[in-house]
């Protein structure tokens, strides 16, 4: 216990000397020098310097060695695989990126491979050097099936014993998690829910979904489809049967981002050149800079459907705080998180808190590196055995 409370200090805080590990975990200086020497001859910290600036002589500081060990994580998207590996301190030591245009249904595993070995190429490693992986895809894994659901728009991960393949194919442990739910990973211990136990969290970029963390856990769902708003029922859309195969809902079809160009021409506003969901993106950028005329109505309107859904949600889980992210509704800025707060206020009994999320570059693929970074240092920062 001691020696773990001593690494995660210094993860915490960065080298530390002895009289100072000992101050903060409460050990004597003869103690501490023991744990300090067991966790130096164990490779898991390495003498970084000497402090200065102080009257007496300059005291060793102690780090933990980022080559104790390495995590890895992938963001999946039909466009493209995103990889990067982390060093047990969680510095970003290499990344990689993979288009993916149009891979056919056998392209998973190859994918996947590709990316992994990029990114560890990048940082000098090899694929043996990765303690644990963890892999975001849209969706999610059903448990019982072991088959990719909620995420018909991703090619070539739906076949049988695809995790097999998989786990046949790398060399570490593998772990599979909803993206929406990495980017709440991310923003719970990087961002702007931290200290949060119980929150929403609404992602907008080619879907709409959400996560879930209630007593500072996920909740998944028994399928692992907790989160797919998308699909959700909502006031001012048709009922969508059979949404599994429609690959919609009512909340999709509402306040997806799809909807903002035909929101644009309705309220005779030009709509940017350029695919889905990158002509949207622009939209409410240019909507959030201007807000006037037209472009405030554009606003007005999107916020109302974005506050539809999560009013539903929010009667239903009373969550103390709301964070949107992604880029379709980080784009509209301040102006349309104010929107969206003030119709939520109207259209919800429990007024939370509502933000918009803190960590922008890469929050999917953050997300990931958090969770095998977590499950590494359980594995590796582990002296019982030693």
């Amino acid at each position: 216990m001691n020696d773990r409370a001593a690494l995660d200090l210094l993860l915490e805080h960065g080298p530390l000397s002895r009289a100072r590990i000992g101050k903060l975990t409460g050990l004597s200086k003869p103690t501490a020098s023991q744990l300090l020497a067991r966790l130096e001859a164990a490779g898991l910290v390495v003498v970084t310097g000497t402090s200065e600036g102080r009257p007496g002589p300059n005291a060793q500081l102690y780090g933990v060695n980022p080559r104790a060990a390495y995590a890895a994580g992938l963001d999946v998207n039909p466009r493209r695989v995103r990889a990067a590996v982390a060093d047990v301190t969680g510095t970003v030591v290499g990344e990689f990126e993979l288009p993916t245009p149009r891979r056919g249904r056998s392209g998973a595993v190859r994918q996947v491979t590709e990316a992994l070995d990029g990114a560890v190429g990048a940082a000098g490693l090899a694929r043996r050097d990765v303690h644990r992986l963890v892999i975001g895809t849209p969706g999610a894994f059903d448990p019982s099936t072991g088959r990719l659901r909620y995420a018909s728009h991703l090619p070539g991960w739906h076949g049988p014993g695809l995790l097999e393949e998989l786990a046949a194919a790398l060399p570490m442990p593998v772990e599979y998690e909803n993206d929406v739910n990495l980017v709440a990973v991310a923003e719970q211990r990087l961002g702007a829910a931290a200290g949060y136990g119980d929150f929403v969290l609404l992602w907008s970029e080619e879907g709409l979904g959400a996560a879930l963390v209630l007593g500072g856990r996920l909740h998944r769902g028994f399928t692992g489809g907790a989160g797919e708003v998308g699909f959700m029922p909502v006031p001012g859309t048709p009922l969508v049967r059979n949404v599994a195969k429609a690959g919609s809902g009512g909340f999709q079809e509402l306040a997806g981002a799809q909807v903002l160009p035909r929101l644009a021409r309705e309220l005779g506003l030009g709509v940017p050149s350029g695919g889905y969901p990158e002509s949207a993106v622009r939209l409410l950028r240019a909507a959030a800079s201007e807000d006037s005329g037209g472009y405030a109505r554009l606003l007005d309107a999107y916020a109302t459907g974005l506050a539809t859904g999560l009013a539903a949600l929010v009667a239903v889980l009373d969550p103390e705080l709301v964070v949107l992210c992604g880029d379709a509704v980080v784009a509209g800025g301040e102006p349309l998180r104010e929107r969206v707060a003030a119709e939520l206020a109207e259209l919800a009994a429990a007024r939370p808190r509502l933000v918009t999320g803190a960590v922008r570059e890469h929050p999917v693929l953050r997300g990931a590196l958090e969770v095998a970074l977590a499950a590494t240092r359980d594995d590796v920062f582990d002296t019982s055995a030693r």
